[in-house]
């Protein structure tokens, strides 16, 4: 198996349906910023402790994967399953889910206070950087599915929720530690 490109270096890409496009087109740039977001939370979901977070970010994931088949062809091209307006609300009932359990910081905060709401902030950025790249090819005149830009600007948002609730969790478990060495004093 060869690590090459098989077509050689021609700077084109090959998207869905077969449709090659120079690298730097806009449709191959939306699609690999959506493709770099999907890595960015596989790896905030592989450095995740809480459970519960990271079987959400999984079935994210398998929404992120078909948004970027969406990206990669035009809407009537050869692509996974489509992408549905239940797709993008399913979002906003994950974030009231969150939401309700409180405790969440209500306002922003300077990443960093934890590794893996920092994991979860650096796909935030990615999140929202594949929405500019969204905007952009939608606004050359390319067609783009219907509901693939509302899901990536309601996903920079639930990725914010995830973000606060790891940090929730760490500050919980580092109260327990520091209550059960309290209690052995």
């Amino acid at each position: 198996m060869s690590v090459q490109r098989k077509r050689g270096e021609n700077a084109l890409a090959g998207l869905a349906g077969g449709s090659r496009y120079l690298t730097a087109d806009l449709r191959v740039e939306a699609y690999g910023a959506v493709d770099e977001l999907n890595s960015t939370l596989g790896f905030a979901r592989s450095i995740c402790a809480n459970s519960q977070v990271c079987e959400a970010v999984r079935d994210i994931q398998e929404t992120v994967f078909r948004v970027a088949s969406a990206v990669a062809s035009p809407p009537a091209g050869k692509r996974a399953a489509p992408l549905s307006a239940a797709d993008v609300n399913r979002l906003p009932e994950m974030a009231h889910a969150i939401r309700a359990k409180g405790g969440i910081l209500p306002d922003w905060s300077v990443p960093g206070a934890h590794i893996q709401s920092a994991a979860f902030e650096m796909a935030r950025a990615v999140c929202r950087r594949a929405e500019r790249c969204l905007i952009r090819l939608m606004e050359s005149g390319a067609e783009v599915d219907a509901h693939a830009l509302p899901y990536i600007v309601r996903l920079s948002d639930m990725i914010w929720l995830l973000a606060r609730q790891v940090e929730l969790d760490a500050q919980t478990e580092a109260r327990a530690r520091d209550e059960m060495k309290a209690g052995e004093r």
